[in-house]
């Protein structure tokens, strides 16, 4: 039997011991401070600086000629959101929302679901065409609608040909509808597949073999455990759309104003920034409010 002899100038190691272990944990938590201290910075200068900004211009008086009097602090701003009209775009931008976050769950899962479940090599080409919009500018590609659903336009020439009339899309409300899916749901498919893609398909043929239904089989198996990303491609869709500004500009007419494109005139035209502030800041803390209700709900077991 042989002995490990440590020289006698060569210290022993040291023990592990709580002091030592919470020394690694407070360096640990320096090294993470330090990590995340410059994307803490840009959320500070970049979001809270500027909803902080909007948050006290909400307060401020409109003066006669359109000025902003901040020494007059008042809350006649949030008063106003009770106007009817302001009533009336809030239900219009919701219902929108609503209808574009359905249309896009409905026609999205079905291609999440067949990009999920092919071999690695075709799945990646179908998700890079699922990113293929994300290469052009928003503005442009909203244009490229404009032009498609005009009098003049592809789809109107085509209903021409079949003896359907002349077809008007452009500044209706299907128009609105269509460019708010179209432009949202890639943001639907991504998180939907990222939901199938890490189902295991043998709880789908152990339901099968039990007798059920293909119906009966998504219905208990694949749905429930696709809910986070239905969840989260919800609020990925319906919270822009709420806000959009872009779309119902260019393809809505004044029947069709939402909430983005009102706020927007508040500042630009109307020169009502204490309104156009409390307007800005409502929205945003609502949105902000069902971000957090999901991550602390459902966002955890995506």
């Amino acid at each position: 039997m042989t002995r490990t002899l440590v020289p006698e100038d060569q210290p022993a190691p040291p023990e592990a011991s709580q002091e030592l272990e919470r020394r690694a944990a407070d360096a640990r938590s320096r090294r993470g401070l330090w990590i995340a201290s410059a994307p803490a910075a840009y959320l500070v200068l970049l979001f809270a600086l500027p909803l902080l900004i909007v948050f006290v211009y909400s307060f401020a008086t409109r003066g006669t000629t359109g000025q902003t009097i901040l020494a007059d602090w008042n809350i006649t701003a949030y008063a106003r959101l009770f106007n009817p009209l302001v009533r009336e775009i809030v239900l219009r931008s919701v219902g929108y929302a609503a209808v574009t976050t359905v249309i896009s769950l409905v026609v999205s899962y079905p291609f999440a679901y067949y990009i999920a479940t092919r071999p690695a090599r075709m799945r990646n080409v179908l998700l890079v065409l699922v990113m293929i919009p994300f290469w052009s500018n928003f503005l442009v590609r909203t244009y490229a609608w404009r032009v498609l659903l005009s009098s003049s336009g592809p789809v109107s020439q085509l209903t021409q040909l079949l003896g359907m009339g002349q077809t008007r899309l452009l500044f209706t409300t299907t128009a609105v509808v269509l460019g708010l899916v179209y432009g949202y749901m890639p943001f639907m498919i991504l998180p939907l597949y990222a939901a199938i893609e890490r189902i295991d398909l043998g709880l789908v043929e152990a339901a099968r073999d039990l007798y059920a239904s293909g119906a009966r089989a998504f219905w208990r198996v694949t749905w429930p455990l696709s809910r986070p990303g239905v969840v989260a491609g919800s609020i990925l869709v319906f919270i822009p759309s709420l806000g959009a500004y872009v779309t119902p500009e260019i393809l809505g007419g004044s029947k069709t104003t939402m909430l983005g494109s009102y706020i927007v005139r508040q500042f630009l035209s109307a020169r009502d920034w204490p309104f156009g502030s409390a307007l800005s800041f409502v929205v945003t803390a609502l949105m902000l409010i069902a971000t957090l209700v999901y991550f602390r709900t459902g966002g955890r077991t995506l």
